[in-house]
């Protein structure tokens, strides 16, 4: 089993939401292999909406390193995103790299995969961050194990309810578990983008492609 950390503070393993996220980790036990990707590490420049990685997958003119971070995802059983609450919302940087996953919206390349967020902040008042993850996650295929936040003051008292997401999580990779609830919202928003590609189909060759192959 494959698991991808994606984080973006800028505080790297100083930060509380990074030190949250760990604690999600080791509720996994020693059976899934984790990677952790800073975004602070990484040069992500923004979605210019050349529309290109839509006529050829995962094809992008901007040179930098959102192309591998793309692939790792894709490669992963589970992903955890974790984020400080920054004005209510993700960081800019974790807005930057979902922004140029684009291609994963279309097609939901995320299906069959599992979601966790994590949020840290000043105020604890957390859940639209949350919810804004668990929407990305539904919007790209994945299904939306759960989330944990703190505020950083209170991050000792999480640690408890953090390791048992994180065992709920890998027991949902497993057992491939299906929530039924969040299935309906993915197949209507799988309708709703086969209408487009179906539409743009001229121009966005390699996507109705990859629709017709994945029937």
């Amino acid at each position: 089993m494959k698991i991808l950390l994606i984080s973006s503070s800028p505080r790297k393993k100083r930060s509380q939401t990074f030190s949250l996220a760990k604690e999600v980790v080791n509720g996994f036990g020693s059976s899934a292999k984790t990677e952790v990707i800073h975004l602070c590490d990484n040069k992500i420049e923004f979605c210019r909406h050349c529309e290109i990685c839509h006529k050829k997958i995962m094809t992008c003119p901007i040179k930098d390193d959102v192309h591998s971070i793309l692939k790792k995802m894709l490669s992963a059983d589970g992903i955890i995103l974790a984020t400080p609450n920054y004005i209510n919302q993700i960081t800019a940087s974790m807005k930057a790299l979902l922004e140029r996953a684009s291609h994963f919206i279309h097609c939901k390349r995320l299906l069959e995969k599992y979601i966790v967020g994590v949020v840290s902040s000043g105020s604890g008042y957390d859940q639209d961050v949350l919810n804004y993850i668990r929407h990305y996650a539904h919007t790209c295929g994945a299904q939306y194990s759960g989330g944990i936040s703190s505020r950083a003051s209170d991050l000792n008292k999480k640690i408890g309810k953090a390791r048992q997401l994180g065992k709920k999580f890998f027991q949902d990779i497993k057992d491939e578990k299906e929530y039924p609830d969040q299935i309906k919202i993915i197949e209507e928003s799988k309708a709703h983008f086969k209408k487009i590609v179906q539409i743009r189909k001229a121009e966005w060759r390699e996507e109705y492609k990859y629709w017709q192959e994945k029937n």
